[in-house]
């Protein structure tokens, strides 16, 4: 693993890019918890509350999946839903499942450039003959964590 030689900052886990890049994953009802982050012109206002509310339920249900998966949906400028990967149901908190195929690919950068790295990802899409029906984000640290580890990564799923 590419990360083996970070310390740890406590709040997020280093991102190994490897086991997510250009992938093929099919997913059959992949239980989640679901949350809404309010948005302001794509910028979330309370992504941090809505994990941690999220996380201290998931903990306290001992749910937590072996790999700590988030996924965006940016469904406006003005909100965004999050996926918090589980290994089981979890009590007080609304709970999702996602299923279907998707192809990854993961970046690297300042999180300005997700628009072009959607682009990106439409393109690398339709170079494998597929159609996106929908993308996810998934933000591997928080802005914190990325500038102690040097590297901001973003995966992004594509449902075809």
């Amino acid at each position: 693993m590419e990360n083996q030689n970070i310390k740890h900052t406590g709040c997020c886990d280093p991102f190994d890019p490897k086991p997510w890049e250009d992938k093929e994953i099919v997913w059959q009802n992949k239980l989640f918890v679901k949350g809404h982050i309010t948005s302001f012109m794509h910028i979330p206002l309370n992504m941090g509350q809505v994990i941690t509310k999220n996380m201290a339920l998931i903990e306290k249900a001992n749910a937590k999946s072996p790999y700590q998966l988030m996924l965006t949906d940016e469904k406006s400028l003005w909100g965004a839903d999050i996926y918090i990967d589980v290994a089981k149901d979890v009590a007080k908190a609304q709970m999702a499942t996602i299923s279907g195929t998707f192809l990854t690919k993961v970046f690297e950068g300042p999180y300005n450039n997700v628009g072009k790295w959607a682009q990106e990802m439409q393109e690398y899409v339709k170079s494998k003959g597929k159609e996106i029906k929908k993308m996810y984000f998934s933000y591997t640290t928080c802005p914190k964590c990325a500038q102690a580890y040097g590297k901001n990564y973003v995966i992004i799923f594509a449902q075809i």
